[in-house]
């Protein structure tokens, strides 16, 4: 009997992997490539989605190459993908209209506070679960609209198309200008602020408040649906599932249970929990999401806590300070001291995400005396990431009432194992990391399986899943409390730069 593999694209912020997995969930190939971060001005940070799609066309093929198998032998393909990215492209040229904004883009700030006085506002939040915000799909594409030459006439007419990253990479693996797909799945349609979160459709008033003509947007389909083949690249593969890359972690975490509760530490770091068929509004800065739906079947829900600048404050340490040549050297930099010295990193470069959301807010170190060492700074920047996490974990139970018991981890950061062990000490909860570390590209491959049975339901995921390191809290209480204050004293400091008005664009 010829084996089968299901394959995985994990469109990410800085690279695009492709990655095929067995059915033991066992990694058999992977291919990668980066590209381009452009920062035009301050504040504004966009892609080139040709390069992305040209990156897809290299990494499909060699990863099917290097498992030494034919494109007959993939069962299925799952795509994920950075969230919130806009992309506005010609349906009938296959050109994007210019870069892609990303969800780290806040050149929307001072459209946010002109949306803010807007009537209607208050019903914004209730239909899509998410507040007012640069971080989100379509401030981004009203900006695009109304800065953009002609852009809106296009809009109107049909002639141009709006997704994020895997409306893009479906529309040209189907096809493209020759009947290319124009879909896209319920998460990452949730993170659009377009779509009611009730019905899962496009909400007329919420397009009448950002002013984007319907047309222009691709069809909702939910997480596990068979969406076409690839017609081109590799053509013949069952396109079989999508999913936000945050919802594919915690699918890939086999989060399935009411409760359970993972975190991604990336470039940034986003902690969801399953909330189950129940939609929970919350009162305390944290995000109403879908987690995933399952074809047919209601959508399960999920509470998030988006975390802006995290791995991307050890990349600053690296490229921008010089204080390491490589990411993994932070750890033994902050190693080279017991504690921050009283020093504390509040890295809002791109604003304070959750349960803040404070755009203007800018990042800053405070405690600094003749003392502190590098050393110091890369401790400070480590437990900035716990921090984080704290403020997100307490929003979360806040809203529940219910405290978590216990943190699934995954992500690059989680090899840091100083770091793991802060999580667990400031959250007082153990810190579990799976045997699998790509759990975004399996959560994609795992959704992509089910719909075409490749795996036969969730059950058999959950045996897939396996411990491969555990950390448990060690730290004193008292200590706990005291740093935490700290760190809560540190953030309020940004609360009156960000009431400052000043701007970076």
């Amino acid at each position: 009997m010829v084996q089968r593999f299901v394959m995985a694209i994990d469109q990410g912020t800085t690279s695009t992997r492709c990655i095929l997995f067995d059915h033991n969930a066992r990694l058999v190939s992977v291919a990668q490539r980066e590209h381009r971060q452009h920062h035009p001005r301050p504040g504004w940070v966009e892609q080139d989605a040709v390069e992305i799609w040209r990156n897809v066309d290299r990494i499909m093929p060699q990863a099917l190459r290097d498992a030494g198998i034919s494109a007959d032998q993939v069962a299925a393909l799952g795509i994920t993908n950075q969230r919130e990215t806009a992309v506005v492209w010609d349906r009938h040229t296959g050109v994007p209209v210019g870069r892609a904004i990303t969800w780290e883009d806040i050149r929307t700030e001072s459209l946010i506070a002109e949306l803010e006085a807007r009537p209607g506002i208050d019903q914004v939040r209730d239909r899509c679960g998410l507040p007012l915000a640069t971080y989100f799909s379509a401030p981004k594409l009203k900006w695009l609209l109304d800065n953009v030459s002609g852009l809106r006439d296009r809009a109107e007419r049909g002639d141009v198309l709006f997704g994020t990253m895997d409306s893009w990479l479906i529309w040209n693996l189907t096809g493209g200008v020759h009947g290319g797909l124009h879909v896209t799945d319920v998460t990452n349609a949730s993170r659009t602020m377009l779509m009611n979160l009730s019905t899962q459709k496009w909400d007329p008033e919420l397009l009448a408040f950002f002013d984007i003509p319907q047309q222009m947007l691709p069809e909702i389909r939910p997480s596990t649906e068979i969406r076409g083949r690839t017609v081109r690249v590799v053509p013949g593969i069952e396109i079989a599932a999508a999913l936000g890359d945050q919802q594919a972690a915690l699918f890939g975490q086999t989060c399935f249970a009411k409760g359970d509760t993972k975190c991604t530490y990336g470039t940034g770091s986003f902690l969801l929990m399953n909330t189950g068929n129940t939609l929970v509004r919350s009162q305390h800065g944290l995000l109403t999401t879908i987690g995933y739906q399952l074809g047919g079947e209601p959508a399960t829900y999920a509470l998030e806590g988006s975390i802006a600048v995290t791995g991307s404050l050890v990349q600053w340490f690296r490229d921008n300070l010089g204080l390491i040549h490589t990411a993994p050297e932070i750890e033994t930099l902050a190693r080279t001291v017991k504690d921050n010295g009283g020093c504390y990193i509040v890295p809002a470069f791109s604003g304070l995400f959750a349960p803040h959301w404070l755009p203007r807010a800018r990042g800053l170190v405070v405690g600094l005396t003749s003392y502190i060492t590098k050393g110091h700074l890369a401790r400070a920047a480590l437990e900035a990431t716990a921090w984080q996490t704290r403020e997100v974990v307490d929003a979360m139970n806040a809203d529940l009432g219910v405290p978590a018991q216990r943190l699934r981890v995954d992500g690059g950061m989680t090899a840091d194992h100083l770091l793991m062990q802060f999580i667990a000490d400031v959250l007082d909860v153990p810190v579990m990391r799976p045997l699998v570390a790509e759990t975004v590209s399996l959560g994609a491959a795992y959704a992509a399986g089910l719909a075409v049975g490749y795996w036969p339901d969730l059950e058999g995921l959950r045996r897939n899943w396996h411990l491969a390191a555990r950390w448990t809290p060690q730290m004193d209480p008292a200590h706990r409390d005291e740093e935490y204050a700290n760190w809560k004293r540190a953030v309020e400091l940004t609360f009156a730069w960000a009431k400052s008005g000043r701007k970076t664009n």
